[in-house]
């Protein structure tokens, strides 16, 4: 299936939906409720497209996650159906301006450079991916490994709770969120989102 066919009109992303992640930067996961947060569709690429290093930040980090793809119209979804809003599934990584993140106390510029969300290496249709082995690499060396399984909140949750907020669109994405393991990156790396069933996400990282 074709990225980005149709465009997105949004990109969804959910924040601390891994404990251990939300740990690693001194935060604690939320019970009640999934953290939301806006990238702009202006910092999507494909594989093999570079990530590029803004030179307003001094320090970028790799997120895998896992994307859902949204396939038809919805609006207050009913989480049981919620694998027929799909139109698949893809690797995501949703790069991330720490410093800048940390700066601002809120994250729109340091999650929405352009470059910053690399989508790919295709969509996947007919997987439920609520249970998938989820990879990162930097340089062939494993950064982070986890189950989707291991989400605070299930993509079944995901897919009602923000259509319930949000209508969403075809092509529309939702980036799930991160496990622990995130880390920097540097001009000449490559990084890879791997994720059972899906495929391999890899990017090249220089500088802008």
């Amino acid at each position: 299936m074709k990225l980005f066919d149709p465009f997105p009109s949004k990109v969804v992303a959910v924040g601390r939906n891994y404990r251990e992640h939300a740990k690693e930067l001194g935060n604690v996961a939320p019970d009640e409720e999934p953290i939301l947060f806006l990238k702009a569709p202006s910092a999507l690429i494909g594989p093999g497209e570079s990530i590029l290093l803004p030179p307003e930040s001094q320090r970028v980090d790799y997120e895998g996650e896992l994307a859902l793809v949204i396939g038809k119209k919805i609006k207050n979804h009913p989480q049981e159906k919620w694998l027929e809003a799909l139109a698949g599934v893809a690797c995501a990584n949703d790069v991330t301006a720490r410093d800048l993140q940390k700066k601002d106390g809120q994250w729109a510029r340091g999650k929405s450079f352009d470059t910053f969300c690399a989508v790919g290496p295709g969509i996947v249709p007919g997987l439920d991916p609520s249970d998938l082995a989820i990879t990162t690499r930097v340089n062939g060396a494993v950064k982070q490994s986890s189950r989707t399984s291991e989400m605070v909140f299930s993509p079944a949750f995901l897919v009602a709770y923000i259509s319930r907020m949000m209508t969403l669109n075809p092509g529309d994405l939702i980036l799930t969120g991160t496990p622990a393991g995130v880390g920097p990156l540097s001009a000449g790396d490559t990084v890879e989102v791997e994720i059972e069933k899906v495929g391999v996400l890899a990017n090249p990282v220089v500088k802008r």
